[in-house]
């Protein structure tokens, strides 16, 4: 199994608006490291990065990208966008939007949206698209390509004469 170390990073801001306080959205993923932000756990406490008037940021760490043989052709499908991504989901939980998982499967992220859970998709670092892309470029296998019959109205007739 393919894993990568990575923590996320959570921004809450302001809004003046009559319907909301507050939005929240995954503004950020980046590497962690053994020894690092990264313990291994997804339970490891947040911890408040920045705070400014209209907004504050939270670092969520423990987490892990993992890389699947089996979903090779979304990953595919990410690497060759103009913007590769990191796809967060995340849920709401008492006053914190908090993380719950991340991938970078296209497959994977539109499944999460379909079930109705809330999803970002943050642009990829280079050194997490280059080790996508190591992983794409010996995995993946594009579907053969069938020969298409074209309809030919005088085939018929050439075989009779």
């Amino acid at each position: 199994m393919h894993q990568f170390p990575v923590a996320v990073i959570m921004e809450r801001r302001s809004l003046q608006n009559r319907w909301a306080d507050e939005a929240w959205e995954a503004v950020g993923v980046v590497p962690a490291f053994e020894g690092g932000s990264a313990t291994g756990a997804a339970a490891d406490a947040p911890r408040k990065i920045l705070t400014e008037a209209d907004r504050d940021q939270w670092l969520f760490a423990g987490f892990q990208l993992e890389l699947f043989r089996d979903e090779v052709d979304n990953y595919f499908l990410n690497m060759s966008s103009p913007i590769p991504k990191v796809f967060v989901m995340w849920r709401k939980e008492s006053d914190v939007a908090t993380p719950a998982t991340v991938s970078v499967s296209y497959g994977e992220a539109a499944r999460w949206l379909d079930s109705g859970e809330q999803v970002d998709g943050i642009p990829m670092s280079r050194e997490l698209a280059d080790w996508v892309g190591d992983f794409v470029n010996t995995h993946y296998k594009p579907a053969p390509r069938k020969k298409v019959r074209r309809n030919d109205p005088l085939a018929q007739d050439r075989g009779r004469a």
